[in-house]
């Protein structure tokens, strides 16, 4: 009798034994799933965000944004508000304000999964999404190599990296086939921004900085330091200008054309010493379009190298 009691209580104690370690193995397996990621990155203002999720309902805070996006079946639900780069079939969305101007609280009713903010726009309001359990993505579209990076990373958001891949190649072939249009020559150009109150000069790392760089040219403000409110400009100098003596000068612009020439005039065509650049003499001094290089081209990135070595070399595009 002594024996089978025995038996007995042995085998409860295992009993109990195996419900203890089954009971932890599912908690341990439950705490692996909850832990488990969609995807986890680094944007383009260093900060690591991880994503829980595959997102569903995703809206870009830019217009920049819209078309590689759809180029990655991204589900956007809104938009900002902007006069161009709205695809048709984002025009009947939802608006939440302008890309300088968001209205947070639209933004909000939205319930997106995933705001996708442009850097040095936006990056005010990341903390407010963030407070509100909205995950956001902060990425920059003003060089080339900014904009391949952006195709690269939605296409890991959205699961689509072969397209990705395929709308970066497709770029690359566009751009290496105006290139070979083109005399491989050191040519000097400036670029000069203009707006109503004042001009600055653009460097590398701006739209048309890096459309230049991308075709070859020298551009005489590499190596000048850059503005602090804008790391993307310099302090404008004619005397500068007229020492670099650049061949071609490239204006970009804010605002109304008339109003931009005008300001041109009186900044910088008065001064005598303007005169003497060759670039002017030469009548080599061209505007650049503002849907292309005020505002990211995005994967219109082509386009823009297009339409810089046209200006530069009309006699080698029919």
């Amino acid at each position: 009798m002594r024996n089978i009691k025995i038996s007995l209580a042995c085998l409860l104690l295992i009993i109990s034994i195996c419900f203890i370690f089954t009971g932890c193995g599912n908690q341990n397996e439950q705490t692996a799933q909850n832990t488990d990621s969609y995807l986890t990155i680094t944007d383009a203002a260093d900060r690591v965000v991880t994503l829980n999720k595959k997102p569903e309902r995703i809206l870009p805070l830019s217009a920049s944004f819209l078309e590689p996006l759809h180029a990655v079946d991204g589900k956007i639900i809104a938009r900002v508000s902007a006069k161009t780069g709205i695809p048709d079939e984002d025009k009947d969305l939802p608006e939440v304000g302008n890309v300088y101007n968001i209205n947070l609280e639209k933004v909000i009713e939205q319930q997106p999964d995933l705001v996708i903010a442009y850097k040095g726009m936006n990056d005010k309001f990341v903390s407010t999404f963030e407070d509100n359990n909205i995950p956001v993505i902060v990425l920059d579209m003003r060089t080339y190599e900014q904009v391949q990076h952006t195709v690269d990373i939605l296409g890991q958001i959205t699961g689509n990296t072969d397209k990705a891949q395929k709308l970066i190649n497709d770029m690359d072939s566009k751009i290496a086939a105006i290139k070979a249009k083109i005399p491989q020559e050191n040519k000097r150009i400036a670029i000069l921004h203009s707006t109503s109150q004042n001009v600055t000069v653009q460097l590398e790392n701006s739209i048309a900085g890096s459309v230049a760089k991308i075709l070859g040219f020298t551009n005489i403000a590499d190596g000048i330091t850059p503005l602090e409110s804008n790391p993307t400009a310099a302090p404008y100098s004619l005397e500068t200008l007229v020492e670099k003596n650049p061949e071609i000068i490239f204006v970009t612009s804010m605002g109304k054309m008339e109003t931009i020439k005008e300001a041109m005039l009186k900044n910088v065509e008065n001064n005598p010493a303007w005169q003497t650049l060759p670039a002017v003499q030469t009548n080599k001094v061209y505007f650049l379009p503002q849907e292309m290089f005020l505002l990211s081209p995005g994967i219109h990135y082509p386009e823009a190298v297009e339409t810089m070595a046209k200006l530069a070399y009309p006699d080698k595009f029919n």
